[in-house]
């Protein structure tokens, strides 16, 4: 699975879970076969994606990580409060 298609991945389960979808911003950062995902979103959905003691974040994690295991890739998922400017 290449990197944009888990960008694609996290981008539908963070825009499934937010109040506000519209304001979901994901962005990929690939550096030496690793990739860093990072989801942006309103600070009130921030707590909806993070769950209870970090659940919905670990879910998400793991979603990605077993695909991007199967590409043979590392991931990360982050979560911040702010989207990024354009």
């Amino acid at each position: 699975m290449s990197a944009a298609r888990l960008r694609d991945l996290v981008d539908t389960m963070a825009r499934a879970l937010a109040n506000d979808p519209q304001k979901v911003r994901v962005v990929e950062v690939d550096h030496h076969g690793s990739t860093l995902i990072e989801v942006y979103a309103a600070p009130r959905d921030v707590g909806k994606l993070i769950g209870r003691q970090g659940r919905t974040i670990a879910a998400m994690r793991t979603l990605a990580g077993l695909a991007a295991e199967r590409a043979r890739r590392n991931v990360t998922v982050e979560v911040r409060d702010a989207p990024p400017e354009r």
